[in-house]
């Protein structure tokens, strides 16, 4: 898709299915659901408009209205919805601030303990402004290059969409890819090629933004299903 948009396509989106090794769980499914859109001439801040207008929409045409319940919360979908940055929610919710937990490598764990259940339990969460190290395909801030232009929605808990401000940047994202390979040596991960085509094109696009949406994911929070087994047709185990 970022090879479209480098080919001059400015506004595109797909809804295909995906897959993810190794991934079960009450939120998870090996295989599912995604839309996925992109805009030229736009940035992650824009990206929360459209994304909070599309589901507001969507809500409103299968008739749920303005309030919903979803995992035992009650939330409301008029607009604006809450928009938190990464190292606020940690100053918030987390046992410790954000750059002493990227140190200790306690990042990702108190995440998903301490601040992701508590987000979008009034109103749907934009959590945005990621360390520079969570964002490896986003751009990084001119005015604060520690961080990435990344967000994520919560809706009662649950991650709904990633989205970025793009990096076009050829050389900076070769170098990213690089270091990626090298962290996965090490902790003896199989490493893939490098996605050559993709490199040379990526300087032909101008600054652009991108999301991805689990189509299934908010389908089981806008109908307040406990898991996402309930609103697949085929649960792996059935297949």
């Amino acid at each position: 898709m970022k090879r479209l948009l480098a080919s001059g396509y400015e506004r595109i989106f797909q809804i295909c299915r995906v897959w993810r090794d190794g991934e079960r769980g009450s939120q998870h499914t090996p295989e599912f659901t995604l839309l996925e859109w992109y805009r030229s001439g736009t940035d992650y801040r824009d990206l929360m408009e459209e994304c909070e207008a599309m589901i507001h929409n969507v809500a409103s045409s299968v008739g749920l209205g303005e309030v919903v319940s979803s995992r035992g919360h009650t939330l409301t979908l008029s607009a604006p919805w809450e928009r938190i940055s990464v190292n606020d929610a940690f100053h918030c919710y987390a046992r410790m601030p954000m750059e002493k937990a990227l140190k200790a490598d306690l990042f990702d764990e108190l995440m998903a303990r301490e601040i992701e259940p508590r987000l979008g339990t009034e109103k749907p969460t934009f959590l945005y402004d990621y360390p520079s190290e969570r964002g490896a395909l986003a751009r990084l801030k001119k005015d604060n290059p520690a961080l990435a232009e990344r967000f994520e929605l919560y809706i009662g808990g649950v991650e709904v969409a990633n989205a970025f401000s793009e990096l076009v940047d050829a050389k900076e994202q070769r170098r990213r890819f690089i270091k990626e390979q090298s962290l996965r040596r090490e902790m003896l991960k199989p490493t893939y090629p490098m996605p050559e085509k993709f490199l040379e094109e990526l300087g032909g696009m101008g600054p652009s933004a991108g999301i991805a949406l689990g189509v299934d994911r908010l389908v089981m929070v806008l109908i307040d299903a406990p898991r996402i087994d309930d609103v697949v047709a085929f649960t792996p185990e059935e297949l």
